[in-house]
């Protein structure tokens, strides 16, 4: 009996006859799929003209949806009962734009999805998303890549057909990046390539001549003949010469510059200078700010033609903007002349955080270790015997080849004193290597260092910290300056001025400006504080000399720099209890006095006094 329900259930048995109905509400009950419910709903209208305004108040659906199905079984028969099929979104796009998609990514692989969209867009004006593109590409995948429609770039036998091919491409919508990629160029080509058919149209396709065009130039006569009177100096290179073109309104760059000097090698049969490149090493003492660590050193110049001993430059250089703060000459290496340059850095910069040197003894003495606790300074030593750890081991390099050869051609101190000056100036306002990568505005060291100070000192706090070396003096109308019982000569043409006094063991230096007037050897007494003796006097040639000349020139024994002069005589103490004897004899007169030198007695003269007076109120 069970197997019997089974095969009637699988097979069909007799449907239970229902009695037919023309009511709406009973016919949606009875039809079980959706075609069944629209075929009801429209066959009075489609088999007996029934209007559908009637059929829509019998059954409550809209008109509108009547009149729709009603035509629509009208042109598809029983087939537009059925509802329309799910189409997916990438399959509604035209068949030529899929296809498109599919041929440039066979044609490109690198290609990505915004690409794509954005060449469909320029191609048949409609931009599908990337995930359509995606949609597209994984149900069809690319077949292996297809033949090229264009051959790379310079597989081209006509250079006006390549370029016509990045035109090509670049309409059609493809960016730069693709366009080099597929055509195996770089995008600076593709670049040019169209800013030349924007500039010119197709008349900028074809190759123009890389003669260089008539009009002005920066490499003229002027410039050429500066270059030439700079390469006198067979030490710069093309990067000074660069930065001192700079300096003169003329703006060549440094290759420029190399390509100019080597031609006037060529032509003059000038010297090449030597290039030795070294391998950079970190540097212990880098400073991370402005005014935080000095480097000081002393260079001696053997190059120079004046005789007399040995020139030394004595510079101290900030090693952040790498600018020369103060740097001076000097016969010797004493601590005197180290005093000077360092009394001038700090009085015009303040005083640093660190100062670096070598083991040089005028940099430790205990004089200087002493200025060095007063102002805050913290001492540091290089280590032996390994100078380019001192910043300004590398500024003496660029001295040597600034400033040597100018060096060498000075006659006279003046001149050696001119020539170092003018170094400093041009180093500080010309372009420094280690900036070239600031700014325009920032390259050289004196713009870098700019207006930032150190720790400021009051010049009477600056004065005591050296008062034990450098003493204060003002210069008489001759030009002389005394200093302990002494009278020595300092300038004449700066009569009247405060000038220094350095005496620091068996040197005096007399200085104004932050330049030596004169200089002396010195002898000590036994107590070690007066001076027993001063000779070798050495006068230095200065912009300060009086511009009075003399009437002749005074030899070495008509004229003396040093004067001994005498003791200040002490004062004499009254005697007590002394009684001082009168001027003039005293001679009484009646009830008066008289005195013989004047003429009139004290009380007659005072009585005439107060007549005087008082005529002259009752005049009044």
């Amino acid at each position: 009996m069970t197997n019997l329900r089974v095969v009637r259930a699988v097979i069909g048995v007799k449907r239970q006859q229902v009695p037919p109905t023309d009511d709406w509400q009973q016919l949606q009950l009875l039809a079980k799929t959706p075609e069944q419910r629209t075929y009801e709903l429209i066959r009075p209208v489609v088999l007996f003209g029934q209007p559908a305004s009637v059929r829509a108040r019998e059954t409550g659906v809209p008109q509108r949806t009547l009149y729709r199905q009603a035509d629509a079984f009208d042109q598809r028969g029983m087939a537009s009962l059925a509802p329309p099929s799910k189409v997916e979104r990438h399959q509604q796009l035209p068949a030529p734009i899929r296809q498109a998609i599919i041929d440039l990514k066979r044609e490109y692989p690198l290609l990505n999805t915004h690409e794509i969209t954005t060449i469909c867009w320029a191609r048949f004006g409609q931009r599908p998303s990337p995930r359509t593109v995606k949609r597209i590409l994984a149900e069809a995948p690319p077949a292996p890549p297809a033949a090229r429609r264009f051959p790379p770039y310079h597989a081209f036998a006509d250079p006006v057909a390549a370029r016509l091919a990045i035109i090509r491409l670049h309409i059609e919508g493809w960016n730069s990046t693709s366009i080099a990629g597929y055509l195996e160029i770089s995008r600076d080509t593709v670049y040019r390539t169209l800013q030349r058919w924007v500039a010119e149209g197709v008349a900028g396709l074809p190759d123009k001549p890389h003669a260089r065009k008539d009009g002005p130039r920066k490499v003229d006569l002027r410039a050429i003949a500066t270059v030439k009177e700079l390469q006198e100096n067979p030490g710069l290179g093309e990067w000074r010469v660069h930065a001192a073109l700079k300096r003169l309104g003329i703006f060549l760059s440094p290759r420029t510059c190399g390509r100019i000097l080597a031609l006037n090698r060529k032509l003059y049969g000038l010297p090449q200078p030597a290039a030795a490149f070294k391998e950079p090493k970190p540097m212990p003492f880098a400073a991370q700010r402005r005014q935080q660590i000095w480097s000081v050193d002393l260079r001696y110049l053997d190059m120079h033609r004046l005789g007399g001993g040995h020139i030394y430059v004595i510079s101290i250089l900030d090693n952040y903007s790498r600018a020369i703060l103060a740097s001076g000459l000097s016969r010797t290496q004493d601590l005197t002349a180290y005093l000077l340059v360092l009394y001038a850095a700090i009085r015009q910069h303040g005083a640093p955080e660190v100062l670096v040197s070598d083991g040089g003894s005028v940099f430790k003495a205990k004089q200087a270790l002493r200025i060095y606790e007063a102002l805050g300074i913290r001492k540091e030593q290089i280590d032996r015997k390994q100078p380019w750890q001192n910043y300004i081991e590398t500024t003496f390099n660029i001295m040597r080849r600034m400033a040597d050869w100018d060096f060498g051609q000075a006659t006279t101190w003046a001149e050696l004193l001119a020539v170092h000056d003018q170094w400093v100036v041009d180093y500080n306002y010309q372009d420094h290597w280690a900036h070239r990568r600031r700014d325009e505005a920032a390259r050289s060291p004196a713009a870098v260092l700019a207006w930032v100070h150190g720790r400021a000192f009051a010049p009477a706090a600056l004065h005591r910290v050296f008062y034990a070396t450098r003493f204060g003096r003002k210069v008489d109308r001759l030009g002389y300056v005394r200093f302990r019982h002494w009278r020595v000569y300092g300038e004449r043409g700066v009569a009247g001025e405060h000038a220094a006094v350095w005496l620091y063991g068996e040197h005096l230096t007399v200085e104004f400006a932050d330049e030596p007037l004169a200089q002396y050897r010195v002898s000590y007494q036994p107590d070690k504080r007066h001076l027993k003796a001063v000779t070798d006097p050495h006068l230095f040639e200065t912009p300060h000399r009086s511009p009075q000349l003399p009437l002749w020139e005074l030899g070495d024994g008509e004229w003396l720099r040093v004067l001994l002069m005498p003791e200040y005589a002490p004062r004499r103490r009254r005697p007590v209890g002394a009684e001082q004897p009168s001027l003039f004899a005293l001679q009484e007169v009646g009830t008066g006095w008289v005195g013989r030198g004047n003429g009139r007695s004290g009380p007659q003269s005072s009585s005439r006094r107060s007549g005087a007076v008082a005529c002259g109120r009752h005049a009044r």
